[in-house]
């Protein structure tokens, strides 16, 4: 039973950070949330409703070492900064929300990182090796 109690456990927690993402996701379009809150959280939502992680999920530890700190991390930094009623409000917009949104735009930036960093080793590699 005690297993049970813990998938049950993190199932809650995953479920909670997808209510605080899709909170940021309407707080960041709030006019009362200051300018800098919006693009905090316009960065942590970018990054948390992304299909593709800046570190991917199948190098041990760093994978998910991302989305089990620096997204809690930056939800609660941006949290801090919005006024708590527009919190509360943005929070029952995400309760009412069945699905969550995808941000294409922010996976096509990190795979041009990716490509991009690739293309640079691939460049120093040809460089060395020609040398």
């Amino acid at each position: 039973m005690p297993a049970r109690a813990a998938r049950t456990t993190w199932r809650e927690r995953a479920r909670a950070l997808r209510r605080e993402v899709m909170t940021l996701w309407f707080a960041m379009r709030d006019p009362r949330t200051p300018r800098i809150a919006r693009w905090l959280a316009a960065f942590v939502v970018a990054y948390a409703l992304s299909p593709i992680d800046l570190i991917p999920d199948f190098i041990p530890v760093l994978g998910y070492l991302d989305d089990l700190v620096l997204v809690p991390l930056g939800i609660a930094l941006v949290l801090r900064l919005v006024p708590a009623q527009v919190v509360e409000e943005c929070r029952a917009r995400a309760d009412r929300l069945a699905t969550r949104p995808r941000n294409w735009i922010a996976a096509a930036v990190i795979v041009a990182v990716w490509l991009g960093l690739a293309a640079f080793a691939g460049w120093h590699a040809w460089a060395l090796w020609s040398a």
